[in-house]
């Protein structure tokens, strides 16, 4: 849902806020105070066209924010998100969600999802055709999308097979460069012989081969320091204690202690003559093992960044000669594995077709009934259903689109094609009360759904638009006082003009007030007999 909506300096709007809650929103007010402009921001910042005359007079940019609560929604962290536009004079214009700056097609394509604006084209997913199958979909019920669930999961392995038979290397000369280039680099990695960790371990020789001189130096400096002043000290040490070791128990535990020493420094001093033996610069070791580094380097550049890749690598190769030089095999085997996909996926696609063109029927039925409750009696709403045999697409071989008719004799075109207005606003609103339980788009704005009707279709209107606000937030301008009477919180816009400027200026009226505001809509003044019939309007 909208949480909060912030507009700054579109037409007479100059800055304000508005929160918006769960439930029937009616917003009404004095002509000309700023509900279009409201819409109109709503438009903007779903990503709709914006001409630059909208900015308002001495201003260089407008800004709209929008604060929504999404808990289900994957950006949404905290089930809030951010999203704001920002547009200048000079074109400039600047998306973000949640911060991060993105296109207006991103926002546009982002928020499709979110709000559906009626009265605007640009911003009704209904009037999408690739959508509509999915709305019969889910008007179907579970055993159809039982049905397209398993479809796409064959429909899946179909596609996979499909690349791999176009994958099929090319001609004889193609196949057979392909062949020998991967034989070629077999050859390359098994000649090599490769050990895993083996570069790591040449790596620690080669080290020490080049630091054999520090190695050396900085050893024999030990062993001296251990072998001719260490151990000779502390064998004048023990001398010394021998002496006194008679005397107190303590003496000859020092000594016992000394001497441990000593024996320990004798094998140090063996160890670290043995390590300096040891060390030796090895001119052609160096050199061969420079090469084999360069050579495990040069393998790591063409087939993987380390040793164990490379090898994974090797084996993914030969799977893929031995494929290569058994194609034919392996091509029948895939074409024999279509068509068996083919035949279950083409009964499942039948048993679909079947299912849409049954519960089509019904939905034309229903969505038909909405109209002529909302005086559109000569209105026909008709879903045609096209197969298309061996043109397997996600949804299987059906082609779904919403077509109505408006006037009898009229030949029916596609919902894109209807005229905007209350017209539009009623087909939608048909559509959406049968649709409310399945619809996942969260937010409803409907603009000029009153033009044109009666009391009795305002009425029929105003019940339809409090059903669907039990399942979606629902945003309404309106100038009838029986859809106002139903909204669950109801806003006054009017305009203020202050220093020669002309401002919007939003409040949310408390009960009192929205009866006063019915009573004015209703009669156009304020007094007892309207305000009387604005209490029956809203305890209807």
């Amino acid at each position: 849902m909208i949480s909060n909506l912030h507009i700054k300096n579109i037409g007479i709007i100059d800055d304000i806020n508005i929160n918006f809650n769960t439930g029937f929103n009616v917003l009404t007010g004095e002509t000309g105070a700023g509900k279009t402009l409201i819409i109109d921001s709503l438009s903007i910042i779903a990503g709709g066209r914006f001409s630059k005359e909208m900015i308002r007079k001495g201003e260089n940019h407008s800004f709209v924010e929008m604060c929504l609560y999404l808990p289900e929604n994957e950006n949404a962290s905290d089930g809030n998100i951010i999203v704001s536009r920002e547009i200048y004079s000079n074109g400039r214009n600047l998306c973000k969600i949640n911060g991060r700056l993105v296109t207006v097609n991103e926002l546009r394509n982002f928020m499709k999802n979110i709000i559906d604006i009626h009265g605007q084209l640009d911003n009704q997913t209904i009037l999408e055709a690739n959508s509509h199958i999915d709305y019969l979909d889910n008007f179907a019920g579970d055993k159809l999308l039982e049905l397209k669930e398993k479809y796409l999961e064959m429909y899946t392995k179909y596609n996979n097979i499909k690349n791999e038979l176009k994958n099929n290397y090319g001609d004889d000369k193609e196949k057979q460069r392909k062949l020998d280039l991967l034989k070629y680099q077999v050859n390359e990695i098994e000649t090599a012989n490769l050990k895993i960790g083996e570069d790591n371990e040449l790596e620690l020789i080669r080290g020490k081969i080049l630091n054999s001189e520090k190695i050396s130096e900085n050893l024999s400096q030990a062993d001296i320091q251990i072998g001719e002043n260490a151990i000779d000290a502390i064998s004048s040490s023990i001398k010394s204690l021998e002496k006194i070791e008679n005397i107190d128990e303590k003496y000859q535990k020092k000594l016992n202690d000394l001497k441990s020493i000593y024996y320990d420094l004798q094998e140090l001093s063996r160890d670290i003559t043995t390590l300096k033996d040891e060390v030796e610069f090895n001119e052609e070791e160096r050199q061969e093992i420079e090469q084999r580094l360069d050579l495990v380097f040069s393998l790591k550049r063409k087939y993987g960044n380390n040793i164990e890749e490379i090898l994974s690598y090797n084996e993914e190769i030969k799977e893929e000669i031995e494929k290569i030089e058994n194609l034919d095999s392996y091509i029948l085997k895939l074409k024999n594995e279509q068509k068996i996909i083919e035949e279950e996926m083409t009964k499942i696609c039948s048993n679909m077709n079947k299912i849409r063109s049954e519960k089509s029927k019904i939905l034309e039925q229903q969505i038909n009934n909405e109209l002529k409750d909302l005086e559109m009696k000569n209105a026909k709403f008709e879903i045609k259903i096209q197969y298309n045999e061996m043109n397997f697409n996600e949804n299987g071989l059906d082609k779904v689109e919403f077509f109505i008719r408006t006037n009898i004799g009229e030949e029916a075109k596609p919902l894109i094609k209807i005229a905007s207005g209350g017209e539009m606003s009623r087909i939608m609103l048909a559509i959406k009360n049968v649709l409310a339980d399945i619809d996942k788009v969260p937010v409803l704005v409907f603009d000029e759904i009153d033009t044109g009707i009666s009391g009795i279709a305002a009425n029929s209107v105003a019940e339809k638009m409090k059903r669907i606000a039990k399942k979606h937030q629902v945003l309404a301008v309106t100038h009838l006082a029986p859809i106002a009477a139903k909204g669950d919180y109801n806003y006054y816009i009017s305009k203020v003009i202050n220093e020669n400027q002309t401002k919007t200026k939003i409040e949310l009226l408390s009960e009192e007030d929205t009866i006063k505001e019915l009573a004015r809509i209703a009669s156009g003044n304020v007094t007892e007999i309207a305000i009387q019939h604005a209490k029956e309007l809203r305890n209807k």
